[in-house]
């Protein structure tokens, strides 16, 4: 075989290569996202543009990511995030550190101790999900146990009575998907707008 057609032989492959490239990236890359896309916002268009939560006209978080209420003792706190400086969309993850490391366990015994002093707990009542964070760093529920650890706080911290919070509580409690996957959850951003509304 000649070098001539052996270049002729390689340029023909090389085109048909950029060819099949530039109709995968089309199809992949732009007509495949387009039309699921399109078809999220015609099924189920509020979960489609982020599950935007609003108040008074102003988007104030979303449904589908959790956020930090920075300690204050008037709101119910969400479970720590790892994601970035935490709760950030795009740095989504875990610490990705083995539950022996040295420095996960440090950690984990500070949050137990700070929250265990916020909430005015027992150490060893402290629920897991107040210490650890979700694979994805962005759940914006807690358990049902970790929502009752703070029902005291929040009711001293907005004057109310405890009873009171606790039906917010089980109003913003969710049960198993479909009755047997998963766990109940807590929806924090709800719970902390309902408590929110009683001041309305």
């Amino acid at each position: 075989m000649s070098l001539t057609s052996t270049l002729r032989g390689g340029l023909t492959q090389l085109g048909a290569a950029v060819r099949v490239l530039a109709v995968l990236t089309v199809l992949l890359g732009l007509a495949y996202p387009l039309a699921l896309t399109g078809f999220a916002q015609l099924v189920v268009p509020h979960r489609a543009d982020g599950a935007l939560v609003e108040r008074d006209g102003r988007v104030v978080g979303s449904a589908l990511i959790g956020q930090s209420y920075a300690g204050d003792a008037a709101y119910f706190q969400s479970r720590p995030s790892a994601a970035g400086d935490g709760y950030d969309p795009l740095s989504s993850g875990a610490s990705n550190l083995s539950p022996e490391n040295p420095d996960l366990v440090a950690t984990v015994r500070q949050r137990i101790d700070e929250v265990a002093a916020f909430d005015g707990v027992d150490p060893d009542d402290v629920a897991p999900d107040a210490v650890l964070a979700s694979g994805s760093g962005l759940d914006p529920h807690i358990s049902p146990e970790y929502a009752d650890q703070q029902v005291a706080r929040v009711a001293h911290a907005r004057d109310l009575p405890a009873d009171t919070v606790r039906t917010l509580v089980a109003e913003n409690t969710t049960g198993r998907t479909l009755g047997f996957l998963g766990e109940p959850r807590v929806d924090v951003l709800g719970l902390n707008l309902a408590l929110d509304g009683l001041e309305d």
